[in-house]
């Protein structure tokens, strides 16, 4: 009967709840608990154990400790009075939780006493039909983590960035799970430059698209150029992207090399990937980077040169009209004495003398690439 029980216990669906802030479901948050708690579980030998009814974070610590097993909260935009009891009843150093709720920090990576602590900046890339001037291409959220021996904590700030689908992936990985908090640290490194490497896709996609309108030809096959605004938007947004990924290399370097009591030895191997990765989205955002500060000189350079060629032409028809209008002024005069007034085809001839002088400036400026 115990048997059945304990099955029972494993199976039975946990109690469902809407949070309002964020409009998506939390299955393990207790009457009682924080509503910033999106989710809180017990790890055991790398399995999930389940209660009912679900535990609340002290008790979630409390049965840790007697039981052994780690502790995983996982909370978004919680307030200092939420996020309080959580820090006190793990040992979280101030100066940590202040970071975490205020947010807006750079990624980085700080060793307390008990804990690590670790930000990271999520990054999202925004569909847009048509990329303009006022177009948002990237949006930035924010990962919170706190390492510990038997405990691992999530702050997360921002609309994007959810943990969901990857606590569910560990759960089918029962192995790696075993590791520990390090584990999930590992998880969350990977999962987040993961998402640089597909927005580092999109915007290459972007950028190529302004190059090409930038350098493809016009009328007459002189470059037609684009609008400033947008390459200005597009480098505003990589450089964004730019303030996440650089930071975070120092960090994943101290993961990836340096020994830390806290972080497994098997998991550490796997956050030398991680690093690689980073360092190649890295090579890539700055890459973009140059890559828009040369368009932009082009698409510069280029109205420059637009502005050049139309006052030239302008300059180039003020000199042909100069001619006829020189004569006309000689002729309209009313002198009595001017050069052939009584000749009968005077007129036709001078305005055909005009002609040809005018053609022949027409000519001479077309050659020299004026007209």
């Amino acid at each position: 009967m115990s048997m059945i029980r304990d099955l029972r216990a494993v199976v039975r669906p946990s109690r469902i709840s809407l949070r309002k802030d964020t409009g998506v479901y939390d299955a393990t948050r207790a009457p009682g608990t924080p509503s910033a708690v999106v989710d809180c579980a017990v790890y055991r030998d790398g399995a999930r154990v389940y209660t009912d009814p679900p535990l609340t974070p002290h008790e979630a610590m409390r049965q840790v400790r007697r039981d052994g097993g780690f502790v995983w909260i996982g909370l978004h935009e919680p307030t200092e009075a939420e996020f309080a009891g959580i820090a006190g009843e793990f040992g979280l150093h101030p100066l940590a939780v202040e970071d975490a709720v205020q947010a807006h920090q750079r990624p980085k990576l700080e060793r307390y006493d008990d804990s690590l602590f670790t930000v990271f900046k999520t990054i999202h890339y925004v569909e847009h039909d048509q990329l303009d001037a006022n177009s948002e291409v990237v949006e930035t959220g924010e990962v919170m983590c706190f390492t510990g021996r038997d405990f691992f904590i999530t702050v997360r700030h921002g609309g994007q960035g959810s943990l969901r689908a990857l606590r569910h992936r560990l759960q089918d990985d029962p192995e790696l799970l075993a590791k520990g908090p390090s584990a999930v640290l590992h998880a969350i490194a990977d999962h987040v430059v993961d998402g640089y490497i597909a927005v580092a896709d999109a915007v290459q996609d972007d950028i190529d698209e302004v190059e090409t309108e930038v350098f493809s030809p016009g009328r007459k096959g002189t470059p037609r150029g684009t609008d400033a605004g947008r390459i200005y938007q597009l480098k505003r947004e990589v450089l964004e992207f730019k303030r996440a990924v650089s930071p975070l290399l120092r960090p994943m370097q101290l993961l990836s090399e340096r020994p830390m009591r806290l972080i497994d030895p098997d998991i550490q191997k796997y956050f030398r990937d991680v690093a690689d990765h980073l360092a190649r989205v890295q090579e890539q955002v700055v890459g973009f980077d140059e890559l828009l500060n040369s368009i932009l000189q082009a698409n510069l350079a280029q109205a420059s040169v637009a502005q050049n060629e139309d006052m030239r032409k302008i300059t180039s028809w003020a000199a042909i009209i100069a001619v006829p209008t020189m004569v006309c002024g000689v002729y309209g005069m009313n002198f009595d004495y001017m050069p052939e007034t009584h000749w009968r085809y005077s007129y036709p001839v001078i305005m055909m003398i005009t002609g040809v002088i005018c053609l022949g400036i027409h000519r001479t400026l077309k050659r020299n690439g004026w007209l």
